[in-house]
C-alpha cells in the first residue's frame, strides 16, 4: 500500500537567515545536495512516488531546481501558498486534490529514516482519521511535546510542556482528507490543532519509530545533518543542475 506524500516547505526559515534571504530552506545544500532531494531520494527508497510539495516563501525556484522528478523515478507536484501564508493545515488543505483520500505529510526540514510501510499499515489497522508518529526524544534533541502511554497518545501540546511529555511529534503523519474539509477555507490552519483536535475526538493514533530524526530547521540541526551525510560518505553527484546559490 503507498500513500502520496506532501511535504511542508512553505516557512519563512528565519531562524537560518542569512542563509534563507535568496533561497527557500529546502534547497540549502546537504552533503552537495539540495535537502529536498535528500529528502525525495529516501521516499524513492521506500516505494513512495507521489510527492507534493507545499511552498511559500521563494517556493517558485524548487519547481525550477527539481522538475517533475522523473530523473529520480518519481512524480513531482506543486502546490503554491498564494498571496497570504495558509499555515502547515492550509498548504496541505489547498493541497487536496492531488492527495486523494489519505496521504502522508511530512516537514520540508525533517529527514525521517523509519519504516514508513509500518506506518502506513499502523494507519490502515487503526481505523482512525490520523495517525501521529512519535520519538522517545526525552529532551534531548528538542523539547518533547507527547505522552505517549501503552501504544496511544494521551497528550499533545507544542506550547504547554508536561512532565509525562517523552516522546516528541517525530515530523510524520498520514491523514484521511476529509478530515481537512471540516475547516474553514479563510483563515490560518497550524497542522498541530488539526491534530489535537483528532485527539480530542478519540481519531488520532500513534506509531512510535525508533530511529531518531534530523533537521536542518535550525543552524546546530542543519550543521549536525551535514555531518550525519559526511559520516555516511554519500555521493554527491546525482543533481546535474546549476543551484541558485
Amino acid at each position: 500500500m503507498s500513500l502520496p506524500v506532501a511535504i511542508l516547505a512553505g516557512g519563512m526559515a528565519t531562524r537560518l537567515r542569512p542563509l534563507t534571504n535568496r533561497i527557500p530552506k529546502v534547497l540549502l545544500d546537504v552533503g552537495g545536495k539540495p535537502f529536498a532531494v535528500r529528502q525525495i531520494e529516501l521516499l524513492r527508497q521506500h516505494g513512495l512516488k507521489e510527492i507534493i510539495f507545499c511552498l511559500g516563501f521563494l517556493g517558485e525556484q524548487v519547481p525550477a531546481i527539481l522538475g517533475d522528478g522523473s530523473r529520480w523515478g518519481v512524480k513531482l507536484h506543486y502546490v503554491f501558498d498564494g498571496a497570504q501564508p495558509l499555515g502547515t493545515g492550509g498548504a496541505v488543505r489547498k493541497a487536496l486534490p492531488l492527495l486523494g483520500e489519505g496521504f502522508l505529510v511530512l516537514y520540508g526540514d525533517s529527514y525521517l529514516e523509519c519504516d514508513y510501510e509500518a506506518v502506513i499499515q499502523a494507519f490502515k489497522v487503526s481505523g482512525k482519521s490520523g495517525l501521529m508518529t512519535v520519538f522517545r526524544n526525552a529532551g534531548r534533541w528538542d523539547r518533547s511535546n507527547v505522552f505517549f502511554q501503552s501504544g496511544s497518545i494521551r497528550l499533545y501540546d507544542k506550547r504547554l510542556y508536561s512532565p509525562e511529555m517523552e516522546h516528541i511529534d517525530y515530523g510524520l503523519g498520514v491523514l484521511r482528507s476529509s478530515v481537512l474539509k471540516e475547516y474553514p477555507t479563510d483563515k490560518l490552519l497550524d497542522l498541530a490543532i488539526i491534530y489535537q483536535d483528532l485527539l480530542a475526538k478519540n481519531e488520532l493514533a500513534g506509531f512510535e519509530v525508533a530511529q531518531r530524526f534530523y533537521e536542518i530547521g535550525s543552524p546546530a540541526g542543519l550543521e549536525e545533518t551535514r555531518k550525519y551525510f559526511a559520516r555516511a560518505g554519500c555521493d554527491q553527484d546525482d543533481l546535474h543542475t546549476t543551484p541558485p546559490w
